[in-house]
């Protein structure tokens, strides 16, 4: 039996900055499947934009010419390492399906956790340590692979949402608790939990975000018996 993947993402700029330090991309596997490339650049609004940006079209460059997600990440890093004489940091996550091997791929360069939720094992949370890219030579990503299940439910984040509202006073979202209160309601929809995450970390720092904030979220459904792919995007000018 196959599979419907949905995936969603909610992303928001930190207040007052035109621009958000944050950049997602997406690519079609050439062996099938997808890639979701996520990167958190040092620092925010234009200078973070320039860093995430050339992380992420990097590993988005080699994902899309069949380079493995581990080597795309390695190769990312390097290129940020050399061009800013390791002076500069970001965080890297790429979200992959493998359409060859029936698996998620998950690789991680971000202290901030993956969680991931399965019917079986419940939640589970991928943070074994690791390093941002660019500052350190010999950088490596966290690679997971998992069989693709019904029911399973995937979410990847940039730092801001876990800690926003750590300097109002008040204490820090908690991303891992918000996510296991959702599940517990039923809520499966991808879109709806990236943007619950989103707007609950935002009403933490009274909806003045500071930092940037992104959520990529994945839902596994049962095959619909329909062979169409779709895509919707939302973008406030």
């Amino acid at each position: 039996m196959g599979h419907d993947i949905h995936f969603a993402v909610a992303k928001i700029s930190k207040y007052a900055t035109s621009e958000s330090g944050d950049t997602l991309e997406m690519i079609e596997r050439p062996h099938g499947g997808i890639s979701f490339v996520l990167v958190d650049g040092q620092r925010s609004g234009k200078s973070a934009k320039v860093i995430s940006n050339m992380v992420a079209r990097k590993a988005i460059q080699l994902l899309s010419e069949g380079v493995r997600d581990g080597a795309a990440a390695r190769a990312a890093h390097d290129y940020l390492y050399t061009h800013r004489q390791g002076k500069v940091s970001a965080t890297l996550n790429i979200l992959s399906v493998d359409a060859e091997t029936k698996t998620f791929v998950i690789s991680r360069n971000n202290e901030a956790p993956v969680i991931v939720h399965t019917r079986e094992g419940g939640i589970q949370l991928l943070d074994e340590p690791c390093r941002s890219v660019g500052t350190y030579r010999n950088t490596k990503p966290i690679i997971t692979e998992l069989p693709i299940e019904e029911g399973m439910t995937i979410i990847v984040f940039t730092d801001g949402l876990r800690h926003a509202g750590s300097l109002s006073g008040t204490q820090s979202y908690d991303p891992v608790a918000a996510v296991a209160r959702i599940l517990a309601a039923g809520i499966t929809n991808a879109q709806v939990i990236a943007d619950t995450l989103l707007n609950e970390a935002v009403a933490k720092d009274n909806g003045r975000p500071r930092d940037d904030i992104s959520v990529l979220v994945a839902h596994v459904y049962p095959e619909q018996n329909n062979q169409v792919r779709r895509m919707e995007v939302h973008l406030p000018l």
